[in-house]
């Protein structure tokens, strides 16, 4: 079990030299944009890195940010939310609802039938905007597409869901293995437009895993930053 917690970004690189000196090797997962720091073979620290960072992983160095765009999709059954995102900022966005949920058990039609299927006129008609709803997400996406170059795609969606998320008479724009797509690491309870524009704010700030054995390490590198902090003030005050 690790410690999560947010992460200064301005401390990111001062964070890889400091665990370098210790002895720590790096790897970069491209997948989930973020570094694993590993002593003796164990991950025993991992920074998510903000998706505005750029990182040259052979130098360790920071790259000038270029211009970015992503979109980001949030999948509940009965809501969903895509935004297109310009240079970080939300350019468009759009929320999806429909009649997805049995009213008496609060069970969406996609599990119904994977139990029971009844063929009523209601499950007909809940399947009916199920499947709506994912041509009209996927119709969204095609215009994003068509009109912009997209760099990223931030997805979170229920393993239940995917298989209508690509399998829709509406294509995605993009397939399961497109080596742009990343999972949103944050659980999204309801993807409304504040919901999007939260979970943006949370991926353009850096977060920290630590586990018990980093703990005395990174313990070691905070107070090694308020000395900096605290030396630099001093300077400060004798101009």
């Amino acid at each position: 079990m690790m410690k999560v917690e947010g992460f200064d970004n301005s401390l990111i690189f001062s964070f890889i030299e400091f665990m370098k000196s210790k002895g720590a090797t790096l790897e970069y997962n491209n997948k989930k944009h973020q570094l694993d720091f590993l002593i003796k073979k164990e991950v025993i620290i991992i920074i998510r890195l903000p998706l505005d960072f750029e990182l040259d992983f052979e130098k360790l160095k920071s790259k000038e940010a270029d211009f970015k765009n992503y979109v980001l999709i949030m999948i509940r059954s009965g809501i969903a939310s895509v935004g297109f995102f310009e240079n970080f900022e939300c350019h468009q966005h759009k929320v999806f609802r429909a009649y997805m949920t049995r009213k008496k058990q609060g069970k969406s039609q996609i599990k119904h039938l994977k139990t029971k299927g009844k063929s009523r006129a209601g499950s007909r008609i809940r399947l009916q905007e199920t499947l709506e709803f994912f041509d009209q997400i996927n119709e969204r996406l095609q215009e994003h597409f068509d009109e912009f170059r997209i760099d990223k795609i931030g997805i979170s969606c229920s393993e239940t869901l995917i298989p209508y998320f690509y399998g829709g008479k509406i294509k995605t724009p993009f397939d399961k293995q497109d080596p742009r797509i990343f999972k949103i690491p944050k659980h999204i309870q309801n993807p409304t437009f504040e919901e999007l524009i939260a979970t943006n704010k949370f991926l353009l700030q850096a977060e920290i895993r630590i586990s018990e054995s980093g703990a005395l390490i990174y313990q070691d590198f905070m107070k090694e930053i308020k000395l900096k902090n605290s030396s630099l003030e001093e300077n400060n005050d004798d101009w």
